[in-house]
């Protein structure tokens, strides 16, 4: 349900990319429960790019400010401040095209060239992608970091 979660921006979505497969499944060997680990994580990948790709086709890209954000350096660390579900959450609040490039290189280890394929765009809008989702993720981070010292305050 993790993998499927990270590809979409809402739990309905990823319940029915997960439901639209499951029942498919059949052991590749012995290990029973090995078997099944990798092959859902790899029919859930390719099942939330084909949802990726009927829903959201036309919203590949959007503009972004040309700001640059950032963060005062200071003794705690931002990333012991934020959880996994945080993390997780924003990644969602990214463009669809953002955010599927995102997680095919960065968590699911693709190279530009497989994403280029699967996608069907240019190995440069992969990498392109990949930049401004890193850009888009910082600025939603920052944002959530000002909210919060704002509240705590």
């Amino acid at each position: 349900m993790a993998v499927c979660d990270r590809y979409t921006n809402n739990q309905d979505d990823a319940v029915e990319i997960l439901n639209d497969e499951i029942y498919r499944y059949k052991p590749a060997y012995t290990d029973v429960v090995s078997s099944f680990k990798g092959w859902l994580r790899k029919i859930m990948v390719y099942t939330a790019i084909d949802h990726f790709r009927k829903n959201h086709k036309h919203q590949f890209t959007t503009d972004l400010d040309n700001g640059v954000v950032q963060v005062a350096s200071h003794a705690e660390d931002a990333l012991d401040r934020i959880s996994y579900e945080e993390i997780i959450r924003s990644i969602q609040d990214l463009t669809p095209g953002y955010r599927t490039v995102f997680n095919l290189f960065i968590i699911e280890g693709f190279t530009h060239e497989e994403i280029s394929d699967k996608l069907g765009i240019s190995i440069g809008t992969s990498k392109s992608n990949l930049a401004k989702a890193r850009r888009q993720l910082q600025k939603i981070l920052y944002q959530q970091n000002q909210i919060q010292i704002t509240n705590a305050v």
